[in-house]
């Protein structure tokens, strides 16, 4: 997953009201931005990319010569909508580790006593 912190000052122009969050990304290295969007699982961009193509439409490229135009609101909309999603995910996969993590604490091994 690549990501481009050009996009802030795309994003900047457009804005009518302060956005704390886009103000603290842009505020942030590109090597910070890089790293976070590599950590993305390929579960993660899996699903991503699936709700994109679900948002876009899905045909099969080797039967159609397939042409997509939006303006910039639609875009900025999938886009926020695809980082969201991300976002989401990413807080999940981490719940579900943690989750794994105490459940193999809590369960006791094989002489019925609890590991620590």
């Amino acid at each position: 997953m690549v990501f481009d912190p050009e996009i802030f000052a795309q994003m900047r122009e457009t804005e009518e009201v302060s956005n704390q969050l886009l103000d603290y990304l842009q505020h942030q290295s590109p090597d910070i931005l890089a790293r976070v969007a590599k950590s993305a699982s390929p579960e993660i961009k899996d699903i991503i990319s699936r709700n994109v193509q679900g948002l876009v439409g899905v045909l099969p490229s080797e039967e159609f010569n397939v042409h997509i135009s939006t303006d910039r609101e639609n875009m900025a909309g999938m886009l926020a909508s695809a980082m969201m999603t991300g976002y989401f995910l990413r807080q999940m996969e981490q719940r579900m580790e943690l989750d794994q993590q105490v459940s193999q604490v809590d369960s006791p091994d094989p002489e019925g006593r609890r590991r620590d």
